[in-house]
């Protein structure tokens, strides 16, 4: 039997250069989004740096990314009652930098394909979020192909 949640959370990881989702996971909403950082960080990723917002960061991941030899550019919570200290700030700017590609991905399935994910069941939500997944990657790969034949 599904146990119905009220929403469902697409965690992706980005190719920068060419913007393509290379790997997913559809978890529900209710989970902490930073349970889920060793999930979709595999092994065959060959960049070193990981980039997420504030959500993945924990002393957990942390250990974990330095034990396998990966770069934390995660980024950092404003102080509780406090404002962001200047230098944190300016981090978190050139961190954002790459990150808008990620947001990119949701930006373009949201606005422009529509996604709204309304199943009962992990399962259902996980096939409609690949899917969307996957025509993401298409409608990516048909911009690279035509900006190589203007190019041409």
């Amino acid at each position: 039997m599904a146990i119905p949640v009220f929403g469902y959370t697409n965690h992706v990881v980005v190719d920068r250069r060419y913007g393509f989702v290379r790997a997913f996971k559809a978890t529900d909403a209710a989970r902490h989004d930073g349970a889920g950082l060793r999930e979709i960080v595999s092994r065959d990723n060959t960049a070193s740096d990981v980039r997420a917002d504030t959500a993945y960061r924990s002393k957990k991941n942390e250990a974990w990314l330095r034990k396998t030899g990966r770069v934390s550019r995660i980024h950092h919570r404003k102080p509780r009652g406090r404002p962001m200290p200047e230098r944190m700030a300016k981090a978190n700017a050139a961190k954002s930098r790459v990150r808008a590609h990620v947001e990119h991905v949701f930006a373009q399935q949201k606005d422009q394909m529509g996604l709204v994910v309304r199943t009962i069941g992990l399962e259902r939500a996980e096939a409609k979020i690949g899917l969307a997944n996957l025509a993401y990657n298409l409608q990516r790969y048909l911009f690279h192909e035509r900006r190589a034949a203007q190019g041409a």
